[in-house]
């Protein structure tokens, strides 16, 4: 019997440029048709304004808790060891689900954590299958200076709720294993649909997709059919997956109570290894410019969320855990602060503007710029991931309709410095929530808990 509470997929796109799906000016111009993603475009919502941070740890930490990263002390990826991630005392989307009875399932990448405490199955998802940290580990292996038995090992790993999480030893993340994982994450995606349904539990599928992430392998099925190399032959193959997933909703009799996001976790790669685009801007991931922080996002509920609509309306990451869990009949957590909003009656055609008009943006631990409606005012400025940080003596006050690309600007039509009252009240109301509620350090142990709600 099909629940009455609405399906969650969440198919999440590693390092997707705002310039790679068809439906956003990319597909065929990036040398492979990207006919699923465009088809699913054109029945439901889609954003140009959906803003998520720079790199993978944070945006992934905003989605999970609804707070920004820097609140929670994931505002950068772990490097070194298996230190950092979110602690304790954060309650994540699949956490409150579970308890509206809901069943969950993380696939691939989480990132937020990589010890005992810290996995997808200690903060309220039932099974997790995926690699410890991220991708690029599969090219230790060739590396001719690395020595496993030294340097350490990289496995995939699984685990279920109060099971615990072991490595795979049989799985050792290689150059092919990061080829085909994406087929085992299909394999057990659309199992566990198969599974909540045939229960009758509404199912919450967290799908992290190993592409846009480099290298960029296709499986052997793919290679050569795109215009586009490898490159875009991953592309291909990265439609194709998403397919498999709504084809498996239509079988299963539940895509009329399925609520689909497609989304990035943040902006094109830089790397040349798997470079990515844009598009209509400029930048990549790990910088500040709207390459880094923009991805595409699509939503759609048939019979709820109106076809072929798009808006260019600021949304947030942080406003998707909020506004999931209330289309869920959910509440998020009142004992903390919380910064994503409520995007329910926007998505639902209530009403034209979103509940959004500014977010600010950190690189790191340092403040970069705030997004407040079409301006963007920056303190500091990073274009790519390769370009070096440059703090800028004077704030730069864009308006992105006028200079999308963000250039530096030399002929200055308008003196807008009555913009920056807005983005001083924004940095003020943030600074203010600090002293409500303390900031988690980065690489806190498990049991951190902030100030005021830490016992004395």
């Amino acid at each position: 019997m099909p629940s009455d509470k609405p399906n969650i997929l969440f198919f999440h796109v590693d390092n997707l440029g705002m310039g790679e799906l068809g439906c956003y000016g990319g597909g065929i111009l990036r040398g492979a048709d990207t006919k699923r993603a465009d088809k699913f475009a054109t029945e439901g919502m889609k954003l140009t304004h959906y803003v998520v941070e720079p790199q993978c740890t944070p945006t992934r930490s905003a989605l999970m808790t609804g707070r920004y990263p820097i609140r929670s002390g994931n505002h950068t990826i772990a490097l070194g060891g298996n230190a950092g991630g979110i602690v304790r005392w954060e309650r994540t989307i699949a956490e409150i689900l579970a308890e509206a009875g809901y069943v969950s399932s993380c696939l691939g990448k989480w990132h937020v954590g990589a010890e005992d405490g810290r996995w997808p199955t200690d903060h309220g998802f039932d099974e997790w299958y995926g690699p410890l940290r991220t991708y690029d580990e599969c090219m230790w292996l060739e590396d001719p200076h690395y020595v496993a038995e030294r340097d350490g090992y990289s496995y995939m790993h699984e685990g279920r709720k109060g099971e615990g999480v072991k490595p795979i030893l049989s799985q050792q993340l290689s150059l092919d294993m990061k080829k085909n994982c994406d087929l085992e994450y299909l394999k057990r995606g659309t199992d566990f649909m198969q599974r909540s349904v045939s229960a009758g539990k509404p199912f919450f599928l967290y799908f992290n997709h190993s592409l846009m992430h480099f290298p960029m392998i296709p499986r052997d099925e793919f290679k050569g059919k795109s215009t586009n190399g490898d490159w875009g032959d991953c592309l291909l193959m990265l439609d194709h997956d998403f397919g498999v997933l709504l084809d498996k909703l239509d079988e299963l009799g539940v895509t009329d109570n399925t609520i689909v996001v497609y989304c990035g976790d943040n902006g094109a790669e830089d790397h040349l290894a798997g470079r990515g685009t844009a598009g209509f801007f400029d930048g990549s991931y790990f910088s500040s410019a709207e390459g880094g922080i923009r991805t595409p996002l699509l939503i759609r509920w048939p019979g709820r969320i109106r076809p072929g609509i798009e808006s260019n309306e600021m949304v947030h990451v942080t406003d998707m855990f909020t506004t999931l869990l209330r289309l869920a009949s959910c509440e998020p957590p009142r004992d903390r602060i919380i910064d994503g909003v409520d995007q329910g009656p926007f998505f639902l055609g209530r009403q034209e503007s979103s509940n959004r008009d500014a977010c600010i943006v950190w690189l790191n631990e340092e403040l970069h710029a705030v997004k407040w409606k079409d301006f963007k005012i920056n303190f500091k400025r990073q274009q790519h991931f390769h370009d070096p940080e440059l703090p800028l003596g004077f704030a730069r006050i864009t308006h992105l309709m006028e200079d999308p690309k963000e250039r530096e600007p030399v002929n200055q039509r308008y003196v807008r410095w009555w913009v920056m009252q807005h983005a001083h009240r924004i940095v003020r109301e943030f600074e203010q929530s600090k002293q409500r509620e303390d900031l988690i350090p980065s690489g806190s142990p498990l049991d951190f808990v902030p100030r005021p709600y830490a016992r004395s």
